[in-house]
């Protein structure tokens, strides 16, 4: 006789299994284990046991370590993504997408950590390459058009204000030992996280207002004097 899975796969009837449930501890477990050894120090053993399951099968759910890792950063940057959207729509919508993302690294460290130890594990470690590309080339996309439109500064190519808007964004949680050594506190301050929201929100407007609109006035230059202007000059 065929085994029950067997004839439930040909007659459609659900197999009463809580696989969403153990997936979800795996992930857990495993986001707990790259954060704290990145990918070359961690291990499926203790993803396994931390989350309960044995090891064949978080090897079934999810491949080898370099699958799992792929697939606990591609969590992380969806959710991120899905999180705090692109507007382009004025400066000040530029702005709050570099504070909203401020915020977001601010309350999620585990995502700065695992793009750390990501860059740290070389280029054969970076997962999901293409996706993220066409990711990131759509927001490029959407400042090219705000260019175009005047809303933003054409001073800059749009890959590149991109990459200065997700700088002035992410580094207080990429480095946020160096962060402290210059202000002095950390983000568990209240007012020191508000202050840094607020220059992540300053920085980020000057970094896009277009030219004509955040350049100093020049002063009128002063006509020079004419010999015959009626002004007696000493001689000699």
């Amino acid at each position: 006789m065929e085994p029950l899975r067997q004839r439930n796969r040909w007659y459609a009837v659900p197999v009463p299994r809580d696989t969403a449930r153990t997936k979800e501890r795996l992930l857990d477990a495993a986001v707990a284990e790259f954060v704290t050894h990145g990918l070359a120090g961690a291990t499926m053993e203790r993803i396994a046991r931390a989350a309960g399951v044995n090891k064949e099968r978080l090897y079934a759910y999810f491949g080898d370590k370099n699958s799992l890792f792929a697939t606990v950063l591609a969590d992380k940057l969806i959710g991120i993504a899905d999180a705090v959207p692109l507007n382009t729509d004025s400066v000040a919508a530029v702005a709050e997408f570099a504070a909203s993302t401020y915020d977001y690294q601010v309350d999620n460290p585990d995502l700065a950590r695992l793009i750390a130890w990501e860059a740290l594990a070389g280029a054969d470690a970076t997962s999901g390459e293409h996706i993220r590309a066409e990711r990131y080339g759509e927001k490029c996309r959407q400042l090219a058009r705000a260019q175009r439109a005047g809303i933003v500064t054409s001073a800059l190519p749009a890959p590149h204000l991109l990459a200065l808007l997700l700088s002035v964004s992410n580094w207080w949680a990429t480095s946020p030992q160096v962060a402290k050594m210059i202000t002095g506190l950390d983000d568990a301050d209240p007012s020191e996280r508000a202050a840094r929201r607020t220059a992540v929100v300053e920085a980020a407007s000057r970094l896009v207002q277009p030219a004509a609109e955040h350049q100093p006035r020049a002063a009128p230059l002063r006509r020079p004097l004419a010999a015959d202007d009626g002004i007696r000059r000493p001689r000699g």
